[in-house]
């Protein structure tokens, strides 16, 4: 027995499309407002009149910096142009995760031997932001962010 399609069916199967996919859009544009960390400077145009300066006089120190996981440490290095370590007078890392903050780490880093520290850092597979701050004994302020991909291909 064969049914008739009336305008009642096209209209119901024409709803129940669009609603399916108007439904899924809003599940997730909320998911992603609700997962969003936030800014990451209060005002852009602020910021953006120091940058030059600031980049200048982190350039002029020569500073280069990495960093390793291995075995649920991570190992920072910084050396200066020579290739031998540095000592700034302070120093930070920071472990981010680039979609949430809930993984977020700062781990204390504890030197070994000129220009390289660790820490304990035992890090869930996937990609890793790596946010280094450091100050030269002339206060000069050296920041460096490193991207890891942790468990990928090792």
């Amino acid at each position: 027995m064969k049914r008739e399609l009336t305008g009642r069916h096209v209209l119901g199967i024409a709803i129940l499309a669009f609603g399916t996919i108007i439904g899924v859009n809003l599940v997730l544009a909320y998911n992603a407002v609700r997962t969003f960390p936030g800014l990451e400077t209060a005002s852009s145009y602020i910021a953006s009149q120091h940058f030059d300066r600031q980049r200048a006089a982190q350039q002029s120190l020569g500073w280069q910096a990495s960093l390793e996981i291995e075995g649920g440490r991570a190992v920072l290095r910084i050396l200066d142009r020579q290739g031998a370590g540095v000592f700034p007078e302070t120093l930070t890392l920071q472990l981010r995760r680039p979609t949430h903050q809930r993984d977020d780490i700062r781990p204390a880093l504890t030197p070994e031997a000129p220009g390289r520290w660790s820490a304990h850092a035992d890090l869930a597979p996937g990609n890793w932001n790596a946010d280094i701050e450091a100050t030269d004994r002339d206060g000069t302020l050296f920041r460096q962010r490193l991207y890891l991909a942790v468990g990928q291909g090792d």
